[in-house]
């Protein structure tokens, strides 16, 4: 065979490839978002056009305002709260928000930052919200609430943390192999193509039952569904996954921590690990944090337990004066 053969037949094989994968990518992304989980919900969606894309939330009762905020992983989304708006809307103003590049909010092609979420979080509390808000948020988001108070106190009433990442998770940076991984996630076929593999149903569901339930014979099908679609709705859903997994969202909250003089409520899951040593650092540099363990819990009480998370919620915030209960309207 000649040379100009063996080139022919080696972009002959190389297209057919892209072809194979450039379907397989497509399959993947219809037959996952095919259910339409995440917009049977009860509550009508609302959108706030954000500078950088728009962002899908829902709003719930009267009273108080409540920004409950999920866990920042790409498969995450406002549906982690779905067993507690109704009985925390019962008194008061509950807002659910799916944070950009998550669930049903826009997920633009970019590099995702700590900065970013300050930002949004400070932004939609101020202009949608416009008052003084008590801030629920899990895992990951917990330091970006933390960061967003410190610079913006007037903005922000009590805080409930459960499963705050830990101090020494919040101070990661990027490595120097980071661009690498992000550019290949960035490439259209090959990079969709690994995204997809590691957010496969398979992998969504041991994330869960592993990671996120005490006893996963909890975990429900629906849950599944709901967060192998929010893994693969939108422009590029991967975009977010490389802007996490190469750490540009983690932020070094210790300054912020000393700074705040909001009252910080954490609730841990009893099964989530290292549990109470991360609740024991944050207390070391703000000590007038509170605490509480749920019993029978991990990652996410809110799915798992949400009866006993909402009297925990209640319990922290009637230990409170009326004068914290009181939410100013911020300018």
């Amino acid at each position: 065979m000649t040379t100009k053969n063996k080139l022919l037949t080696l972009l002959l094989v190389s297209s057919g490839a892209a072809a194979s994968i450039a379907t397989i990518n497509k399959f993947i992304q219809v037959s996952a978002v095919s259910k339409h989980t995440l917009y049977s919900s009860k509550s009508e969606p609302l959108c706030y056009h954000w500078h950088l894309g728009n962002i899908h939330y829902t709003k719930t009762g009267q009273g108080n305002p409540i920004l409950l905020l999920h866990d920042l992983t790409p498969s995450s989304s406002g549906y982690e709260w779905h067993k507690m708006v109704s009985e925390l809307s019962k008194n008061r103003c509950v807002y659910v928000l799916d944070l950009l590049g998550c669930g049903r909010s826009e997920k633009p092609n970019m590099t995702y930052t700590n900065y970013l979420y300050v930002q949004l979080i400070s932004d939609f509390i101020k202009n949608t919200i416009g008052h003084r808000t008590d801030v629920i948020a899990t895992g990951s988001s917990s330091p970006l609430v933390t960061m967003a108070c410190s610079a913006n106190p007037d903005l922000f009433n009590r805080l409930i943390f459960i499963n705050p990442d830990s101090l020494l998770s919040c101070s990661q940076v990027p490595r120097k192999h980071s661009k690498l991984f992000k550019f290949i996630l960035d490439l259209p076929l090959v990079g969709t193509l690994l995204y997809y593999i590691a957010t496969s149903r398979q992998s969504i569901k041991e994330m869960l039952s592993q990671k996120c339930y005490c006893n996963p014979y909890s975990m429900s099908a629906l849950d599944e569904d709901a967060y192998y679609e929010a893994a693969h709705l939108g422009e590029s859903p991967k975009s977010i996954f490389g802007s996490i997994s190469c750490n540009y969202v983690k932020c070094n909250i210790v300054n912020a921590l000393k700074k705040i003089d909001n009252s910080i409520y954490l609730i841990g899951g009893e099964e989530f690990p290292h549990i109470t040593e991360i609740m024991e650092e944050y207390k070391l540099y703000n000590p007038a944090i509170e605490s509480a363990i749920l019993p029978k819990t991990k990652q996410l009480p809110q799915l798992e337990n949400p009866k006993e998370l909402c009297k925990l919620i209640d319990t922290f915030f009637c230990t409170l004066t009326d004068t914290e209960e009181d939410s100013p309207s911020v300018n």
